[in-house]
């Protein structure tokens, strides 16, 4: 009966965390199109342009990424509950609030790039560009914004594949009309922004139709003046204030790391930008993984199953741990190769290693902050997640700066290995808090 159960719970995870780390795959593909499509141009201004105006947009759609993580929580809490009056409410309540934060970055388009480029300088020509594709693309908030809600509430739901149909539709999409655009109507930068517009509005037309399709039948318990109901919208501001201010540290460090590793020269900077993609890739996976703690945590803890939490964090845990030593065994045995696949510049390649084992600690050291944070997203113990993420960005910048002039670029890693390390076992201790509270609840 507990094999049973153990396979029960490990196809719940993997139902959910495997179209998710499909869909986070597909998304830096749209970029990657991009830049494909733009490099064939002739000019290196026209990869510039791309280059600076996807920045912008990563970084303005990453500090609103609360809209999806917040979302996720809630529902799969309301899930859990059987609630569906709350489940309606909470959809239309996020999307609700992504359309209206869009507004607002559209009336502030013009001062958002003049800020923008106070502080990124870079060529006339790859200015001018980048302002072109920058003020395209601002139009595609609205659909951006609004589609976080509706992704976050289709894992709050137990159903991560409609968010993977709908990213794999946006490839397809910006694929064509980009190509369509640069090639048949020589729009150049302006024909990629334009392909990407319409993959995003393409993206969010298409989550309204499958929650028109699949979730009919919650129309009828629309209750508009629910949906402000002021302690409802007080806990909604709440939970993703937290998350606000905790994406904010993530891309201060994220951002420090890229701007420190410049300023140690071009060498420095390619190599840590090399050794980052080996992250990246980890967190691809380790990150649907924490869209099934999301999903399932949530539902547990709204279900008020302490049994079935317990069962679903250990599983995580097994999952995240067996996955570390794989991808720590493939770093170690193919880490190189793959960093060759990426340059052939030879010096970068020399100097990677003095830090490529920096690259092997990262596996280990980062699952469980993954992990945790999914759970704690579920739990909607926002809070304690933002302390976790407070402390490990101190100690960031703490060991950076205690140590640099020691160590160089090493300090630099040590200080990132830590911050992540950190999180995770500030958010053990914390996570037995929680685990606890479950009952009382």
């Amino acid at each position: 009966m507990t094999d049973k159960k153990q396979v029960t719970e490990n196809r719940r995870i993997l139902q959910i965390a495997i179209p998710s780390i499909i869909s986070n795959i597909t998304v830096p593909l749209l970029g990657l199109i991009d830049v494909t499509i733009v490099g064939h141009l002739g000019s290196p201004a026209y990869i510039g342009a791309i280059a600076v105006g996807g920045m912008l947009f990563n970084i303005i759609y990453w500090i609103f990424g609360f809209l999806r993580m917040g979302t996720s929580g809630m529902t799969s809490q309301a899930y859990g509950q059987h609630d569906l009056n709350e489940i309606t409410r909470l959809l239309l309540r996020s999307v609700g609030v992504g359309l209206l934060i869009a507004f607002c970055l559209l009336l502030l388009q013009y001062p958002i790039l003049h800020l923008a480029f106070t502080f990124i300088k870079t060529t006339p020509e790859v200015e001018q560009l980048a302002t072109t594709y920058f003020y395209i693309c601002i139009w595609g908030a609205p659909a951006t914004l609004g589609l976080y809600g509706f992704a976050g509430w289709f894992i709050g739901m137990q159903n991560s594949r409609f968010p993977m149909y709908i990213a794999i539709t946006q490839n397809i999409v910006n694929i064509i009309a980009s190509l369509c655009f640069v090639y048949l109507l020589d729009m150049k930068v302006a024909g990629v922004a334009a392909g990407t517009l319409i993959a995003q509005y393409a993206g969010f037309f298409m989550a309204l139709w499958l929650y028109m399709r699949y979730y009919h039948t919650l129309h009828k318990r629309i209750v508009w003046k629910e949906i402000i109901q002021r302690q409802a919208m007080y806990r909604f501001f709440q939970v993703n204030r937290d998350i606000f201010f905790r994406t904010l540290c993530l891309v201060m460090v994220t951002m420090f790391f890229t701007s420190a590793g410049a300023a140690q020269g071009e060498v420095v900077l390619a190599v840590n930008t090399l050794l980052m993609q080996l992250f990246t890739l980890f967190s691809y996976i380790m990150d649907g993984f924490a869209y099934a703690g999301e999903a399932l945590a949530g539902r547990y803890i709204g279900a008020k199953n302490q049994t079935g939490l317990r069962s679903t964090v250990h599983h995580l845990f097994y999952w995240g741990l067996g996955l570390s030593f794989l991808f720590t065994l493939l770093y170690s045995v193919g880490g190189k190769s793959f960093l060759g696949l990426l340059t052939n510049d030879i010096s970068v390649i020399a100097a990677s290693d003095s830090y490529f084992y920096w690259a092997l600690i990262i596996p280990l050291a980062g699952f469980s902050a993954f992990l945790w944070d999914g759970i704690f997203i579920g739990a909607t113990a926002t809070r304690q997640m933002l302390y976790s993420m407070l402390v490990a960005s101190a100690s960031f910048f703490g060991i950076y700066y205690g140590f640099h002039s020691l160590l160089g670029n090493h300090a630099l890693w040590l200080a990132f290995l830590v911050y992540l390390s950190l999180r995770g076992i500030v958010q053990t201790f914390l996570g037995r808090q929680i685990m606890r509270k479950v009952i009382v609840h």
